[in-house]
């Protein structure tokens, strides 16, 4: 498997890292307290706030991501692009994708806007990376 195939296996697993983030804040402490309610887990969520709301934030930012990536992965290698290329794009948007989360979760919006587009850039870059 090439890089930017082993690429979307990670960029797949981001959103769940996000999901750890935002509920490790829970953890340890019983329901009552306040604590990680795995019985009703979307309902916990929707009532945090800080970095724990922003973490959640990120989680659906990281799957509303995935869709234009792999495709422009999947696109890029039925057009034979270069892989060299394509896998310099599929790192790129990963290392943004990393970065957007930090930023979201360090509450820098300015700055993780900017990263979020430097990711849509090497997503759509991907459609065209066999010309």
């Amino acid at each position: 498997m090439n890089i930017a195939y082993s690429s979307i296996i990670v960029a797949c697993l981001l959103p769940i890292v996000c999901a750890g983030l935002a509920k490790s804040g829970g953890f340890g402490r019983s329901r009552r307290e306040g604590g990680y309610d795995n019985h009703d887990p979307r309902a916990w969520l929707a009532r945090q706030s800080g970095w724990q709301a922003r973490a959640n934030a990120a989680q659906a930012n990281s799957f509303e991501a995935l869709p234009l990536f792999i495709a422009g992965v999947l696109v890029a290698h039925q057009l034979k692009a270069p892989q060299a290329t394509v896998d310099a794009l599929a790192l790129g948007f990963l290392a943004a994708r990393a970065v957007y989360i930090w930023l979201y979760v360090a509450d820098k919006p300015s700055l993780r806007s900017l990263v979020w587009f430097i990711g849509l850039g090497c997503s759509v870059a991907l459609f065209f990376s066999a010309h």
